[in-house]
């Protein structure tokens, strides 16, 4: 299993790119890593803050592309808030809009996350994954402008007369809404869905989907309510989807870094974040972003794929600099479970086990934030430790998992004690402190 606190960072939408749209932050692997620790240390603690408002810029970026952005004003005039007789009307309009985006997204969130477990399992089969990944390539392409992910035109009139004015009318407009900006609310939605499928909490998945329910549908409300008139469309939105690409591009090759013999470092090390770092910075100089594959000359498309491999790849490197574990903080595991278990019992000393698996989100937070901590890692060395791990979903591997500790999923660790007896369960993210106070009480 390798060692990602930043999984889920990526998994909820590459942070830097989707809430500030400042593409020179996600070279700089020092913000990343401030970030990636931020959002996690405040999922640790019970804060969703951080997490939500990194939603919220999620759903404001979608707004901000060619699928949507040109849409507003015309879809404001549909429901009738720019012929509101005061501003408090317009707002109640707009106010139903957003809504009816938000009834339509806020199920998912839920239905995600109930369906998390069965999801997670699926994780594990190099089929389900190289077939999400190539979804993503074809998001990415799309997002690129190779070929059109479009609704046919016809659906997409029908729908948008769907209610007419008024506030049911604006409410179902919203609702419909979502559908016909399918091509790019489609991408960042299979991220964030795929997130809030880790989490398993409905209520958080609710929560997420609303908020961003809110940041897709906040440009209408302002436009709703207070009449103003927003920039003119132009390359600027060609070059917001192309930044989508390349974050649709590096999560297809993220999916199934598993089964890839991609170069990942254990540690951390200069040259693993100084490269990628040039690369990402060469592929936007060379045109990743600012370049075109449509109606551009020959010479032009091949600086443009070329761009887009450089920042693909630099992003990657960066992200696997990010993943990897400082020099030092790391847990010399076995990979034997009968021979870890049969030596602890041998030697009178206490046992670690770790459950986990690469596509579990939490169980790489465990790693990387708790099981990473040198004082863990010092008082590690008095326990045999031992680490099972399901990314392949080996049968025989789970089977351990399920009839020897009666646990259905995971993050999973157990700490016993020198009888063999266990003395901690853990299933769930915890701090450092935490984690080092059970290791502690094992006798």
């Amino acid at each position: 299993m390798k060692h990602s606190s930043t999984q889920r960072f990526l998994a909820l939408l590459g942070a830097a790119i989707f809430a500030s749209f400042s593409v020179p932050t996600l070279a700089r692997a020092d913000v990343l890593g401030d970030l990636a620790g931020e959002f996690s240390g405040a999922l640790e603690s019970g804060s969703y803050g951080f997490a939500l408002l990194i939603v919220f810029g999620a759903g404001l970026a979608t707004a901000l592309t060619p699928c949507v952005y040109p849409m507003i004003a015309i879809t404001v005039s549909v429901f009738g808030a720019r012929e509101a007789k005061s501003r408090f009307e317009g707002a109640m309009l707009s106010l139903a809009f957003v809504l009816g985006i938000a009834a339509l997204f806020t199920p998912l969130g839920v239905i995600s996350a109930m369906t998390g477990a069965g999801m997670g399992a699926l994780n594990g089969n190099v089929w389900v994954m190289a077939g999400l990944s190539l979804l993503f390539v074809a998001m990415a392409l799309s997002m690129f402008g190779l070929w059109d992910m479009n609704l046919p035109s016809s659906l997409q009139n029908k729908l948008a007369k769907v209610g007419g004015s008024g506030y049911k009318g604006a409410f179902l407009i919203g609702f419909v809404n979502g559908i016909i900006a399918a091509p790019c609310t489609g991408p960042v939605l299979a991220v964030l869905l795929g997130y809030v499928a880790s989490t398993q909490d409905a209520g958080f998945g609710a929560l997420s989907l609303f908020v961003y329910s809110l940041g897709l549908g906040v440009l209408f409300f302002v436009v709703g309510t207070f009449a103003v008139s927003l920039p003119k469309s132009g390359k600027w939105l060609d070059w917001v989807k192309s930044v989508f690409g390349i974050v649709m591009l590096v999560l297809a090759i993220y999916y199934v870094r598993s089964f890839l013999p991609l170069p990942r470092p254990e540690v951390r090390t200069t040259l693993w974040w100084a490269i990628p770092l040039a690369l990402f910075i060469g592929g936007l100089a060379v045109g990743a972003i600012h370049l075109s594959f449509k109606y551009s000359p020959t010479s032009e498309k091949v600086r443009k794929g070329l761009g887009v491999a450089m920042s693909t790849a630099g992003a990657l490197g960066l992200i696997f600099w990010l993943s990897a574990l400082p020099a030092g903080a790391h847990i010399e595991w076995q990979t034997d479970y009968a021979a870890a278990r049969a030596r602890a019992e041998s030697e009178g000393k206490p046992l670690l086990v770790d459950f986990g698996a690469d596509w579990c989100l939490a169980c790489n937070e465990l790693e990387h934030e708790a099981m990473s901590d040198p004082r863990v890692v010092a008082e590690a060395q008095r326990f045999i430790p031992v680490r099972i791990d399901l990314s392949e979903n080996e049968q025989d591997r789970w089977a351990i998992l399920r009839d020897d500790y009666e646990q259905l999923g995971l993050p999973f660790v157990a700490i016993h004690h020198e009888s063999g007896e266990v003395a901690h369960r853990v299933t769930g993210p915890v701090s450092a402190d935490a984690f080092l106070e059970m290791l502690q009480s094992a006798e």
